[in-house]
């Protein structure tokens, strides 16, 4: 597949990969909305990043940055800002980075799905819900024009282990924030300190239109557990989405309003797609028949 010709997408900071994974005798081979790339540290130390062609030689060398763990480039020449995350600075929390999972659907789909309270009981059962508790109570989706963001606010639902370090069942209140279509967060009750949030991030790197694969990472308050076992809760989790997602059809995202019957509990998911759909993205997308014929006539 050819590199895309969507500018919003192009003009992205969108993940590659993590930091510790980066070392000179190990560069990653990968793809970015249909490009071929190269990422590998330099002899100074620095990581570089550079567009490649069918056999594998380097081209244009891209811009990049290293934050959050992870490590950000752009095939743009005007790219929008990355996400700030002032909580990174916050004293007593842990950064543990995940890893990837590669997922056979579009990027879009993925960070749809985050975004899904509802399938909490029966996706995640005895994890972030169980059934009969099933109820999605309401909560508050908007555009926020001002830092062009989606945010979903007062949501709540009932868990029976939320995050890693809870002993017991919880009222977990939840807030998302999706600062790119490839790019979100969510903001939890933390179970062993009253008042806080923990961070649980997302990532997708899109390789292309339906194939992508999901970077994540957990800022929590949590002194007890290693980093072992955060990653793998937090896998735990993710594998269970991945049969789902991959059985989503169409793999690509329809932003036509009524293609896909929503309901009350997907208000953020609808949020998402009129804010994608008013960035005229067509990377991920499912292409509007009649919007298709048009361009061919």
């Amino acid at each position: 597949m050819a590199k895309t010709t969507d500018a919003f997408a192009l003009n992205e900071w969108l993940v590659i990969g993590r930091l510790e994974d980066a070392t000179h005798d190990k560069p990653r081979v990968t793809r970015l909305l249909g490009q071929d790339i190269r990422a590998e540290r330099t002899a100074d130390g620095a990581i570089g990043v550079w567009e490649t062609d069918l056999a594998g030689n380097k081209g244009r060398a891209l811009p990049v940055q290293e934050r959050y763990g992870h490590i950000f480039v752009t095939l743009g020449d005007t790219p929008r800002d990355l996400l700030e995350m002032p909580e990174f600075e916050e004293e007593g929390r842990r950064l543990v980075t995940i890893g990837y999972v590669r997922v056979k659907t579009s990027p879009l789909r993925v960070v749809e799905n985050f975004l899904d309270l509802g399938h909490f009981p029966y996706v995640h059962t005895n994890y972030l819900g169980a059934e009969p508790q099933t109820e999605v109570a309401n909560y508050k989706a908007e555009i926020r024009e001002d830092v062009d963001e989606v945010w979903a606010t007062d949501c709540s639902f009932f868990q029976q282990k939320a995050a890693k370090s809870a002993t017991d069942g919880q009222q977990s209140e939840y807030e998302y924030r999706v600062t790119s279509p490839f790019i979100t967060v969510l903001y939890k009750t933390c179970p062993i300190k009253p008042g806080a949030w923990d961070l649980v991030g997302l990532f997708v790197q899109p390789l292309d239109e339906d194939l992508c694969e999901a970077h994540s990472f957990v800022l929590p308050f949590d002194e007890e557990n290693t980093d072992v076992e955060l990653r793998h809760f937090q896998q735990t989790i993710f594998l269970q989405d991945r049969p789902i997602l991959e059985n989503q059809l169409p793999a690509l995202l329809p932003l036509t309003p009524g293609t896909e019957m929503p309901a009350r509990a997907d208000a953020t998911s609808m949020t998402y797609r009129r804010w994608l759909k008013k960035k005229n993205i067509t990377f991920g997308v499912q292409k509007d028949a009649a919007s298709t014929n048009s361009r061919a006539a």
